[in-house]
């Protein structure tokens, strides 16, 4: 009997004892990484402002990005949204906002920059997304963000931006996309109307 017992106790102690054991490695796993997650989000981050002002950026250089970074960007906030004034050789260049909407399989964010005056988008990059490798996640491809440089904002209507061959269309969708295509052109559209509108009225000297 006393057999049968151990028989049965044993598989039951090694499970809870590896179980334990795994446990444990993972939580040192993500003690130890966490720090280093958070600085690889933080210069991805970087990464994605300087390259919607167009600066050129070493990609393999995370202090030079960083560098880079605080010489030509400060943050500030309105209306609890950060937002990022940037600067190059002493003239202002405009300013990047959080831009974020629903896409096909989940959140689309990023950040945009439009120009001082708020009348011209200067670019658009991507931090997130769940969207299809091969289809939709093509927003991630150069070709599909360098489209957005400099596009004018100042039409009467809120489409800022539409696809071709409409009459009034400036920039290109993803083949093949469709519903990705059009979750990126309602989110900046929709994005690019809400933050001209908050930014009525606010002083901006210095910032």
């Amino acid at each position: 009997m006393k057999n049968i017992k151990k028989s049965f106790s044993y598989p039951i102690i090694f499970m809870i004892l590896v179980t334990a054991f795994f446990t444990l490695v993972l939580s040192l796993l993500n003690y130890t990484t966490k720090d280093v997650i958070a600085q690889n989000a933080q210069i991805d981050e970087w990464k994605t402002l300087l390259y919607v002002f167009d600066v050129d950026y070493p990609n393999d250089n995370d202090k030079k990005i960083e560098e880079l970074y605080k010489e030509h960007l400060k943050p500030f906030k309105v209306d609890d949204i950060t937002i990022y004034g940037a600067e190059k050789d002493g003239k202002k260049l405009g300013y990047a906002f959080p831009v974020e909407g629903n896409g096909l399989w989940g959140t689309i964010k990023g950040y945009a920059a439009v120009d001082e005056n708020l009348n011209t988008l200067l670019g658009v990059d991507f931090v997130s997304h769940s969207e299809t490798p091969g289809l939709g996640g093509r927003i991630d491809e150069m070709w599909f963000k360098d489209q957005f440089r400099n596009i004018d904002l100042d039409r009467d209507n809120k489409n800022y931006l539409e696809y071709r061959p409409a009459a009034d269309g400036n920039v290109d969708a993803i083949t093949g996309a469709t519903l990705t295509s059009k979750s990126v052109k309602n989110l900046l559209n929709q994005d690019i109307e809400e933050f001209k509108d908050l930014m009525k009225g606010e002083d901006l000297n210095g910032k």
